[in-house]
């Protein structure tokens, strides 16, 4: 039995690229959102979609609209604000859950509250199911099976080519900032430590060449020990700008200086309000299909990384492309439920609870459906 999707903020920029990933494969979501006008003129378009008119700040107003098995796919943000009533609701209603957030703050918190009453009501919670960090997620699963037991850690690098910096959207700027003044999780000797970001730079070799990347935040250091308890670490990096990595750097040690200080606020505010230089909304087709996404993990067999034992490198569709495509994938899966008449490899089963890809659909059903969608390894 097919279920409903419903995709909560269809009219931004990044619920746009879900909307029509899904619409290609063939489904019709029940559009919703906070402005009627808006999305009765975006179902029209679409081809004639239910709509709900729903404030995902109010969990009651959403939750009244869900049935148990229904997927909710929301892309409104930022998710420490309106993600977690949003996440109430499918817990509550026991219905499937899907987010595009890239903080992983917000993802934490999300396990914290609800992972164990979607045990309970049997819903599927898959919090940052986009580029944040499926990619990453995919990639180091592999090399640690690559490795086998002898890993012990595994370094993540996301990295991009073309013109990157003008392939950003507004909201990433946005996320880019903030989380310049926010520690990065990593994992070490089996627990979380914060650390501050771009503290840390490494090199990884991407298409033959040695490019920097520095310290984030990653969903991997989360979801990785569900699959793989004996890692001792697990480490994320930004390489989108391989040169800046060591400049960014010292930059991020200097804006963290300023919150410390008198007015520090106002003082981060102006060190920081550069980078949110940019047009709004994000990047067109025609710019998106000039930034691939690439993704390298590197596994090894000491905390520190010194003994590399197997190395993957994943390429596929500009970063929001991509995750357009892998929550619309993602969404359909859940709704069509276990289709028995399916391999192994393609079931659409899923273990509930606040969980990542590889624990949710297993790795070789996700490592399938990303090589559909044009993420494979090189």
């Amino acid at each position: 039995m097919t279920s409903r999707i419903i995709l909560l903020g269809a009219t931004g920029y990044t619920g746009g690229l879900v909307l029509d990933a899904l619409l290609r494969r063939g489904v019709e979501p029940t559009v919703a959102g906070r402005d009627p006008a808006a999305l009765a003129a975006l179902a029209a378009r679409s081809g004639g979609l239910d709509h709900l008119t729903v404030d995902a700040a109010t969990p009651d107003d959403l939750k009244k609209h869900l049935r148990r098995g229904d997927v909710l796919i929301t892309t409104v943000g930022p998710f420490e604000r309106f993600g977690l009533p949003v996440a109430q609701a499918a817990a509550d209603a026991g219905a499937h859950y899907l987010d595009s957030s890239g903080e992983v703050g917000f993802v934490r918190t999300l396990h914290t509250r609800h992972h164990h009453r979607a045990r309970e009501t049997g819903a599927v919670m898959l919090p940052a199911f986009g580029y944040d960090y499926v990619p990453g997620l995919l990639a180091a699963a592999l090399a640690l099976r690559k490795a086998g037991p002898a890993a012990r850690a595994v370094d993540i690098g996301y990295f991009s080519t073309g013109p990157i910096w003008r392939g950003i959207s507004q909201g990433t700027r946005t996320t880019m900032r903030d989380g310049l003044t926010l520690p990065s999780a990593r994992r070490y000797r089996h627990r979380l430590v914060d650390e501050r970001t771009a503290s840390r730079v490494r090199r990884f070799t991407v298409r033959g060449r040695r490019k920097s990347a520095f310290l984030v935040s990653g969903t991997e250091v989360l979801f990785l020990p569900e699959e793989f308890p004996s890692l001792d670490a697990v480490t994320v990096y930004n390489g989108w700008f391989p040169a800046l990595s060591r400049p960014l750097s010292l930059y991020s040690a200097l804006v963290n200086a300023a919150t410390r200080l008198p007015a520090g606020d106002r003082i981060t505010d102006v060190l920081t309000r550069p980078l949110l230089a940019g047009p709004p909304g994000g990047p067109d087709a025609a710019l998106r299909a000039r930034i691939p996404s690439h993704v390298v993990a590197v596994a090894s067999s000491g905390a520190q990384g010194r003994t590399p034992l197997a190395e993957v490198h994943l390429e596929g569709p500009n970063p929001y492309t991509l995750t357009g495509e892998l929550l619309a994938w993602a969404a359909d899966r859940l709704a069509t439920g276990l289709d028995a008449t399916r391999s192994d490899a393609t079931r659409s089963d899923a273990t509930p609870g606040v969980v990542g890809p590889v624990t949710a659909f297993g790795l070789d059903a996700l490592r399938h459906g990303c090589a559909e969608l044009g993420l494979a390894p090189v």
